[in-house]
């Protein structure tokens, strides 16, 4: 079985979309060793769940292997529908919990959470907009330049899918010319990911099988734990489990999520934003 541990350098992401509130124990638990245990992505962590209206956010600047804020999140069962988590290898910013993903904004009366893995060097866009970075790296000063142009195009309040989708993708593809730029980017409605370099997804739905962790010897009968019904979508920079096959995004693309499924825009959504049967 290929060893996916040493693919990604920098930071990695972990994203969760699904069609009913679920928790994430599962993939945090292999997810999170690889803060500091089974990989080296050691400066700081964080995770982001979207309860209604509500975030839960959680960050920490202590490796996600040994968080006790992590191992609460691995013990919580904390369930939502839309979940984004980052584990950090600094390369802009000193170690440091200002500088931790997943990065949290308010626009159009909804909070936004972005997280980011790559590299902008030389990235220092006009920070005189509405939104502006807290901390050090280029991850927030990109996340502040997408919502300063959303929050421009669309002042009053936030579009159909049909037009906020044309915006981002637009703004996506500029920054993404600075260097590499995969990201999730949620508002508790749709679920965004961006793939630069590296992305991959798995769809989990009827029927369900059993799942075996990459990084903790841990295997999961979902069959057990779902109804018929379920939906789940797992996005990571790097494949989670062994014995499942995921779907690598091809660079440049960006997926909108919703209810567990990948929406392709210039294809799958039609006026209203539903995907078409």
């Amino acid at each position: 079985m290929k060893d996916y541990r040493d693919i990604a350098s920098m930071c990695q992401l972990l994203g969760m979309n699904c069609n009913v509130p679920t928790d994430i124990c599962f993939s945090f638990e292999g997810f999170s060793a690889r803060g500091g245990k089974t990989d080296e992505h050691q400066d700081g962590w964080g995770i982001a769940f979207f309860e209604g209206l509500g975030c839960r956010l959680f960050l920490d600047e202590k490796p996600s292997s040994t968080s006790p804020i992590a191992e609460l999140v691995r013990q919580y069962p904390i369930k939502s529908t839309h979940v984004i988590a980052h584990i950090r290898k600094a390369t802009f910013g000193g170690v440091a919990l200002e500088n931790c993903h997943p990065f949290r904004r308010e626009l159009w009366g909804r909070y936004w959470i972005f997280a980011h893995n790559g590299d902008l060097p030389d990235f220092y866009p006009e920070s005189n907009g509405f939104y502006r970075p807290v901390g050090q790296t280029d991850s927030e000063r990109a996340f502040c330049l997408i919502m300063n142009t959303l929050r421009q195009a669309f002042p009053e309040d936030k579009p159909p899918l049909e037009q906020l989708y044309p915006v981002l993708d637009e703004v996506t593809r500029t920054i993404a010319q600075q260097g590499s730029f995969n990201y999730l980017l949620s508002d508790g409605e749709h679920f965004f990911a961006h793939c630069s370099t590296k992305l991959c997804y798995i769809v989990r739905q009827a029927p369900f099988a059993a799942a075996h962790l990459i990084d903790a010897d841990l295997t999961v009968d979902f069959q057990e734990l779902t109804t018929p019904r379920d939906r789940v979508a797992i996005i990571a920079t790097v494949p989670l489990t062994d014995n499942e096959v995921w779907t690598s995004f091809q660079p440049g693309e960006l997926l909108v999520f919703r209810d567990g499924l990948p929406l392709k825009p210039e294809t799958a959504i039609n006026s209203t934003g539903d995907r078409p049967t």
